[in-house]
C-alpha cells in the first residue's frame, strides 16, 4: 500500500478539483432551483373538489387506532390514507420557471455543468 493520500473516488489526487466542482454545482444548482415556483393545483374529480374525499381512510383509521392500537386495519388505513393525502398533494403540484435572461441562464446551467465535469474529472486517476 502507498503512503501517497486517497482523493475523490480513492484515487490520488483531485481534492481541490472536486471541491471547486462541488461549490460550482451547489451555487449553480441553488440559482437554478431559486428560478423556480411550485403552486398547487385543486384536487378535481369529475369537476368537484377531492381533498375530503381523500381523508375519509385516514379519518377512519385513526378512528379505530385510538379505539384499539394494535389493530391491524386501523395503521393500514392510516398509513394508506396518508399516502393518499401525500400523493395527492404531489400530483398537484405545478413547478414553474421564473423569466429571466438568457444570460443569467446561460451562467445557471453552465456553472452546473462546469461544476459536474470538475467533480467527474477529479474522480478519475492524476
Amino acid at each position: 500500500m502507498t503512503d501517497q493520500a486517497r482523493g475523490p473516488g480513492g484515487t490520488p489526487g483531485g481534492t481541490g478539483e472536486f471541491l471547486i466542482g462541488l461549490a460550482l454545482v451547489i451555487g449553480a444548482g441553488y440559482l437554478v432551483l431559486n428560478q423556480v415556483t411550485v403552486t398547487s393545483g385543486f384536487w378535481r374529480v369529475y369537476g368537484y373538489s377531492a381533498f375530503g374525499f381523500s381523508l375519509i381512510p385516514l379519518l377512519i383509521g385513526i378512528g379505530v387506532l385510538f379505539f384499539n392500537g394494535k389493530s391491524t386495519i386501523g395503521w393500514l388505513l392510516t398509513l394508506g390514507g396518508a399516502l393518499i393525502i401525500a400523493l395527492g398533494v404531489i400530483t398537484n403540484l405545478q413547478v414553474f420557471f421564473q423569466p429571466t435572461s438568457l444570460f443569467n441562464t446561460l451562467l445557471m446551467l453552465g456553472g452546473l455543468a462546469a461544476g459536474l465535469g470538475l467533480i467527474a474529472r477529479a474522480l478519475r486517476t492524476h
